[in-house]
């Protein structure tokens, strides 16, 4: 009898491990170019609790851990729609303009998500901005309903990307 239970508790195992193997490794990448040096554009986007000063969909941006562009500071986004989104910062390099960060908890349909943001410059008064972004849907199971397959996640995802990256360039374009 306990052969079979423990065969039984190591299928469960196994089959709780294949079904997380089960979603791919989604990635998606926006880029824009803004008409603007690289230090002004990343002068306004730079703030790892600031992105609600450059992206749409964000009321509030505030750091709940750690210090404001240090690695392993935590900050909680708070949406207009409604919803929170929990943030930790893996790497902040004010020399080639990026960072990168982790959602930790939150309302968006991924899961295991990693995102790169830089800016580059292209010339004089020119930048290039790369927002991109490794995840898997948050339901990792075989049969996801249509509002959480891998087709959603990458929608959501680029619809974000793109939203605040049109944003940032109407901004400091204006400016």
């Amino acid at each position: 009898m306990k052969i079979k239970s423990a065969i039984v508790v190591g299928l469960s195992i196994l089959a709780c491990g294949y079904a997380w193997a089960a979603a791919p490794r989604l990635t998606t990448s926006k880029t824009i170019t803004i008409d603007a040096p690289a230090s002004k554009v990343w002068h306004a986007a730079k703030d790892f609790n600031g992105l609600n000063t450059w992206h749409p969909a964000i009321a509030t941006d505030e750091i709940v851990e750690g210090k404001n562009n240090t690695v392993g500071a935590v900050r909680l986004l708070t949406l207009k729609g409604g919803g929170t989104i929990k943030e930790k910062l893996l790497a902040f390099d004010p020399a080639s303009r990026s960072y990168k960060y982790a959602i930790v908890e939150g309302v968006i349909p991924v899961s295991d998500y990693t995102s790169t943001f830089v800016v580059k410059s292209a010339g004089k008064n020119k930048s290039v901005v790369t927002w991109s972004g490794h995840f898997k849907r948050k339901n990792v199971g075989d049969n996801p309903a249509d509002n959480e397959n891998d087709k959603t996640a990458v929608d959501t995802i680029s619809g974000v990307y793109q939203g605040g990256l049109d944003n940032l360039k109407k901004i400091v374009e204006a400016k």
